[in-house]
């Protein structure tokens, strides 16, 4: 059993190699009958964010967004749907992850395989953001310290 919530699915697998996510989901994809219940499309997102004083929306840019939505079918009749939508302009990717996404989801035949896919760039993930989190602790300022050589300088 998979303990990642599935809105950390695709952020998961997108972290692995995108040629190992994209055969992963071809394996399954010949397994079973994949059904687009949109077209996968890219394309670009305004992304809003709020003012913290003001509470005021303001649009910081646009980012490439991919999305995908398919249906999956096994031989024996098991359906599952899966979607994806990513800050990512492949629409090849964002349907691959949907494919595993509608596995997983499902618990399709194989299912685990995937599961173990996304525990792997689950962990791929959680190892970046550690890094840039230590990057970050290195490179903060301790502005506490000017206020304390201004005083000191006032008192000659």
């Amino acid at each position: 059993m998979i303990d990642i919530a599935r809105q950390e699915w695709a952020a998961a697998l997108s972290a692995l190699p995108t040629k190992e996510v994209k055969e992963a989901a071809e394996s399954f994809a010949s397994s079973c009958q994949v059904r687009d219940v949109t077209l996968p499309q890219s394309g670009l997102g305004l992304l809003t964010l709020r003012d913290g004083a003001f509470h005021e929306a303001f649009h910081l840019g646009e980012v490439p967004v991919a999305r995908a939505h398919v249906l999956l079918r096994t031989p024996d009749g098991q359906e599952s749907s899966g979607g994806a939508i990513l800050i990512d302009d492949r629409a090849t990717v964002a349907r691959a992850i949907a494919i595993l996404d509608g596995a997983l989801a499902g618990r399709l035949p194989g299912w685990e395989a995937v599961a173990a896919l996304v525990e792997r760039g689950y962990s791929a993930r959680a190892e970046k953001f550690a890094v840039r989190k230590q990057i970050m602790a290195s490179t903060r300022v301790d502005f506490s310290l000017l206020g304390q050589a201004d005083e000191e300088e006032g008192d000659e």
